[in-house]
């Protein structure tokens, strides 16, 4: 099991070589210098498209992309690698998407890099999805952000707002660390989920704040070295591994964080129907404050969203070494530890240390445990039937 420490370091130095490379570069492309115009109207895509190209490709390799002060729209765009030296993005106005259909409907990205190793996003500016003109016309919606192949990228200081679908999207990256975000939809916008990781590896996540109309975070299959710290998550469905119905997570820890209000608190959900072989072990949830939150502590094994779910099946996702450490405050739903896990592929190894959870409308909570096997130690409030 590699150890938090371990994926801290990893991260953080590798992210100093990519920050130092990106400084190294003293070519800075203005999008006003090169066509761009900042009146929320105008399609600034096709700028954005040649700047990148340019500063990506250029001999000297990489540079800085800046959108001053001002509102751009920026229609979807693809901005790909391989670049021949380190790119930053440097966001301080607004990027704003458009509301048309032709932009929205079926189309899976509104701001994608593809393929780019050492990247920096921030510069305190704002990425506005303009996610009311679309919610509820489809599910086929934008991300906001998508990094797809990327490795060895920071992303900070950047708010999001309202993305037509989840708000940042991390699919087969290395070494990709997020701090200082601030991502905010309403709790009943569709679909709109902080951040999803999928197939990725070394991902941090630090000192953020996630109110969404989903999960804050979801880590899906084929994830790994996953480090969450210090994130305020609410509304929303809170931190999520899953769902999976097949594939591994392994080494994910969320530490030192806090949900208010939200739906769930630190949840593994699996599928039971059409479920495959796969497994989720080596997680940490520790020192977590939970404010009103429903299902504060939870793993559901049934876990069956289109509600077409015949009962009799069971997942084959084996759940193992899952740790909860320190974990307090108010519970919305009476039960407030629940382990629902698989009858063929019971939960082994399950460890509940100093947790303190009160009903929020007066009287005890309770736990409630089906096919899992662990030790609790410490207090217990609810009862641990372990």
């Amino acid at each position: 099991m590699v150890s938090t420490l371990a994926i801290q370091c990893v991260c953080l130095v590798l992210l100093l070589v990519t920050i130092n490379k990106v400084q190294a570069q003293s070519k800075v492309y203005n999008v006003l210098e090169h066509g761009a115009v900042a009146d929320g109207k105008f399609d600034n895509s096709k700028v954005l498209s040649e700047v990148w190209n340019q500063s990506c490709h250029q001999n000297t390799g990489g540079g800085v992309i800046l959108f001053p002060q001002g509102t751009f729209m920026v229609a979807p765009v693809v901005l790909q690698g391989h670049c021949k030296g380190p790119m930053e993005l440097q966001v301080q106005g607004t990027l704003q998407a458009p509301v048309d259909v032709q932009s929205s409907v079926g189309v899976d990205h509104w701001i994608s890099f593809r393929y780019v190793e050492h990247l920096v996003i921030h510069g305190g500016g704002l990425l506005d999805g303009q996610g009311a003109s679309a919610w509820g016309k489809s599910k086929a919606l934008p991300t906001t952000l998508r990094l797809d192949f990327v490795s060895h990228a920071s992303i900070r200081q950047i708010t999001f707002l309202n993305s037509k679908n989840t708000h940042i999207k991390i699919f087969t990256c290395s070494v990709v660390v997020i701090s200082n975000i601030n991502i905010s939809a309403p709790g009943d916008s569709p679909n709109t989920d902080g951040i999803k990781i999928s197939n990725s590896k070394y991902i941090q996540i630090l000192d953020s704040v996630i109110s969404v109309g989903d999960d804050c975070i979801a880590c899906l299959p084929n994830s790994k070295n996953i480090n969450i710290t210090r994130v305020h998550c609410g509304p929303g469905h809170g931190f999520s591994i899953g769902s999976i119905s097949r594939g591994t997570v392994t080494n994910l820890n969320i530490r030192n964080s806090s949900l208010v209000g939200t739906q769930n608190g630190v949840r593994i959900k699996t599928k039971a129907y059409s479920s495959q072989p796969g497994n989720v072990a080596y997680v940490t949830f520790e020192h977590i404050e939970m404010d009103n939150v429903g299902n504060p502590i939870i793993i559901d094994q049934n876990y069956c969203p289109d509600h077409g779910c015949s009962g009799k099946e069971s997942s084959q996702v084996q759940i193992k070494n899952v740790k909860f450490n320190n974990i307090w405050g108010t519970s919305r739903t009476k039960t407030a530890v629940n382990f629902n896990c698989s009858q063929s592929k019971p939960c082994h190894e399950i460890e509940l240390r100093d947790i303190n959870l009160n009903y929020r409308d007066g009287g005890p909570a309770n736990s409630s445990c089906s096919y899992v096997d662990g030790k609790a130690y410490g207090k217990q409030n609810p009862p641990s039937c372990l």
